[in-house]
């Protein structure tokens, strides 16, 4: 189900009842950036372990995944960082500065945009965990402190390596907080005026966080777009309860972020309809008159229970390639659809994670390439047709 509604800025752009050049020329000049994106932070890792990727377009030639996936539509990249993760077998440590930071350097001199995801944790950051880093301070003066100078330092060498920053999420799904047990929320607290004062350790963080990319600003940094992540974004009463409750803390201003960013996936609730995401974003881009992005993703394309039950699915697109490009269409334009052209991207999680290609799912496999593991541990991953999918959208 998809939907199109013509959006009012493009009829101010028509003179006549028939487009001219000129006209179309200067639509495509006012016409805000659309992201299209995947995340590649595993992608490091996955080539210094021999993961190869081969371009079946191409008659199966070696290229990086990037390359494949810039064919195929994308225009930026997401990538996550880790404050201190623990180093493995004695090798780097996997998703720190030093491993994003190199990533990004790859691809923005490639011409990819650079999406910065901070977890403000050790490890994993999502709505069932947010574990502070370890050694960081618990009391909230002191872990405020600390997470204002860590924005600021992490912002500032990436602006000392040469990588633009296009957005920045202070934080990772965090529907539930930050840094637990400091910055945990309650988001089912009631009433309202509770769960704002529920929200004021939370906003406090934030407002901290936010200061620190200021701080990077001031010393030079280009100014990223800032956003706030949550999860489950076709919930409209979760995700104006939570903005509600952050800005009615008093500590926390709408201009102090720039970019609306959820996940959105077909298998944690039938509910995660194109209507539902539709009538979300549209409610909040009523509300704040700010760009919304779709930062996570995904459709399987192998889901037969071996492992775990077959989840119920949201839409009705068959578990194949087919159906991963069929999701994604559609999750692509419900968000260009939204009000007044604010929705502005939509990202992939992890398409080229192959030694995790349920990508946390009950699943098997929601990648874009197709593994062979014969010649374990150096695995070949070969492009399938959904590598395009955000091509010609």
């Amino acid at each position: 189900m998809l939907f199109r509604r013509f959006l009012p800025f493009v009829f101010l752009c028509v003179a006549s009842s028939a487009p001219t050049p000129e006209s179309s020329i200067r639509a495509a000049e006012t016409a805000p950036f659309f992201y299209k994106g995947h995340d590649l932070s595993s992608l490091k890792m996955l080539e210094e372990t021999g993961t190869t990727y081969r371009d079946t377009e191409r008659g199966n030639a070696t290229r990086p995944a990037e390359a494949i996936l810039g064919d195929g539509g994308m225009n930026t990249v997401r990538l996550r960082i880790w404050v201190n993760p623990p180093a493995y077998m004695s090798q780097p440590s996997d998703y720190d500065l030093a491993y994003t930071l190199s990533l990004a350097s790859r691809f923005s001199a490639e011409g990819y945009r650079i999406y910065l995801d901070f977890h403000f944790s050790d490890t994993f950051a999502d709505p069932n965990k947010q574990y502070t880093p370890a050694g960081w301070p618990s009391a909230l003066p002191a872990l405020a402190s600390t997470l204002r100078s860590y924005v600021a330092s992490t912002l500032s060498a990436f602006h000392a390596a040469g990588v633009p920053l296009a957005l920045v999420s202070l934080g990772n799904e965090i529907r539930h907080g930050m840094l637990w047990p400091t910055g945990y929320v309650d988001v089912d607290t009631q009433p309202f005026p509770a769960l704002v004062q529920n929200f004021t350790r939370l906003a406090t963080l934030y407002k901290a966080a936010r200061a620190g990319v200021a701080d990077a600003v001031h010393a030079g940094a280009a100014a990223p777009q800032v956003m706030i992540h949550i999860d489950d974004g076709w919930n409209a009463t979760l995700q104006t309860r939570w903005f509600g409750a952050l800005v009615g803390t008093g500590l926390v201003a709408p201009a102090d972020w720039d970019v609306f960013g959820f996940s959105f996936y077909p298998f944690y609730g039938a509910a995660a309809t194109y209507a539902n995401l539709a009538a979300s974003l549209d409610t909040l881009a009523r509300l704040y008159a700010k760009p919304l992005l779709v930062v996570e993703t995904d459709w399987p394309c192998v889901c037969d229970g071996k492992y775990e039950p077959v989840p119920d699915f949201s839409e009705p697109f068959p578990v194949s390639v087919k159906g991963q490009l069929g999701w994604t269409y559609g999750t692509v334009q419900t968000v260009r659809n939204v009000t007044g052209g604010l929705g502005q991207g939509v990202f992939y999680w992890e398409p080229a994670w192959l030694n995790n290609t349920g990508l946390g799912s009950a699943c098997e496999d929601a990648v874009l390439f197709a593994q062979d593991f014969s010649h374990y541990p150096d695995t070949v991953g070969y492009s399938r047709a959904s590598v395009a999918l955000f091509k010609g959208d």
